[in-house]
């Protein structure tokens, strides 16, 4: 009678571990497709965009520039530097929406302008996908490579926790619909191949992702790397 009432309740522990298991991994399933369609943050992420590591935004990086000149444009960046032993951690970017200028930075200090176009709506932060517009704040490149269509795809790491904080934000105050993905892919790149008057012209034509001449993000493309830091400001 005994063995009975131990086996019954092996069992039952069995069923419930398995119960467990098969709830459990579905509910991970589901979390892994919810992110990678764009609904909520990876798992990595989560004690960030909860604060509970840290909640504090992002101070800016980089001095503010005067003017609204592109510095040194009519130079080669490579003319530029080549004083420098360069190293590549030194090596950041800035870019200014309300001035349509990107700048690079070696050690902080600024080197050369370039003229930049955004997305469709430029006006204002990224907030979910499909809202063309270009996100600010700071961010760090997570890979670079050529481009089919628009010469180089310099990708950034968007979104980030702070990202997801503003987006959450935004469906909590209802500003935007909680069915609505933040989005993604978002990168520095260049023009359809003839299309540099959309750069000269300011015509903000992308769906969200900064936009340079072909020949100018090709001779970004050289110095920056995987790591380098990109602050976007309205």
């Amino acid at each position: 009678m005994a063995q009975k009432l131990v086996s019954r309740r092996i069992s039952k522990t069995r069923r419930r571990l398995l119960t467990f298991t098969a709830l459990f991994g579905c509910g991970a399933a589901f979390y892994f497709l919810l992110n990678r369609l764009g609904f909520v943050m990876p798992p990595s992420e989560i004690p960030s965009v909860l604060c509970l590591t840290s909640c504090h935004p992002k101070q800016p990086v980089h001095p503010s520039m005067e003017g609204k000149q592109l510095n040194n444009y009519q130079q080669s960046l490579q003319e530029l530097l080549q004083e420098e032993d360069v190293e590549p951690e030194k090596v950041s970017i800035l870019i200014e929406k309300s001035h349509y200028r990107l700048t690079v930075f070696y050690n902080l200090q600024p080197i050369k302008s370039y003229p930049v176009v955004f997305g469709s709506n430029p006006t204002g932060d990224k907030l979910h996908e499909g809202d063309r517009k270009t996100p600010e704040g700071v961010y760090h490149i997570h890979d670079l490579y050529p481009h089919p269509s628009w010469s180089k795809f310099i990708w950034l790491n968007y979104p980030t926790p702070q990202s997801w904080r503003e987006h959450f934000r935004a469906k909590l105050e209802g500003q935007i619909n909680w069915g609505l993905p933040i989005g993604g892919e978002i990168g520095i790149h260049g023009v359809p191949i003839g299309n540099d008057t959309l750069i000269e012209q300011r015509s903000n034509w992308t769906w969200g992702c900064p936009s340079l001449k072909n020949t100018d993000v090709d001779e970004i493309y050289q110095f920056v790397s995987s790591g380098s830091l990109v602050e976007i400001v309205p």
